[in-house]
C-alpha cells in the first residue's frame, strides 16, 4: 500500500504564501506511480473535512474547490513522486490541517474523500489577521 508523507506546514500572515509537499512511496504491488489519484484535503477544528485540490499522476489533470481556484495550485514531480500544494494569498479561513489522500486508478469524484483509500497524517497550516 502506498505511503505518503506531508511537509510545508507552518504559521503565515494574511496574504502570505506556503507551499505543502506530499511525498508518495511504497506503490502498490503492479501498480505504478503513474496511476493514482493525489488530493489535498484540510480539516478545521469543528468543520468538516474539504477537499481542496487533486491530481490524477498519469495525465496530469487537476481538479480544485470554488473556494481555493486562482489562488492554490496543485503540481507534481514525477522523478521525485511528490505532489505539492502552492498556497497563496491565504486567508485566516484557510487555517486547517491539510491531509494528502491516494486513489488507486481514477476517482469519479476527485474531490470527495470517500474516493481515497490511504491518507497521511497531515501538516498544520495557521494564517494569523
Amino acid at each position: 500500500q502506498v505511503q505518503l508523507v506531508e511537509s510545508g506546514g507552518g504559521s503565515v500572515q494574511a496574504g502570505g504564501s506556503l507551499t505543502l509537499s506530499c511525498a508518495v512511496s511504497g506503490a502498490t504491488r503492479g501498480v505504478s506511480y503513474k496511476t493514482y489519484a493525489i488530493a489535498w484535503f484540510r480539516q478545521a477544528p469543528r468543520q468538516e473535512r474539504e477537499g481542496v485540490a487533486a491530481i490524477y499522476t498519469g495525465g496530469g489533470s487537476t481538479y480544485y474547490a470554488d473556494s481555493v481556484k486562482g489562488r492554490f495550485t496543485i503540481s507534481q514531480d514525477s522523478a521525485e513522486k511528490t505532489i505539492y500544494l502552492r498556497m497563496n494569498s491565504l486567508q485566516p479561513n484557510d487555517t486547517a490541517m491539510y491531509l494528502c489522500a491516494a486513489a488507486e486508478g481514477y476517482a469519479l469524484e476527485p474531490l470527495r474523500q470517500n474516493e481515497y483509500k490511504t491518507w497521511g497524517q497531515g501538516t498544520q497550516v495557521t494564517v494569523s489577521s
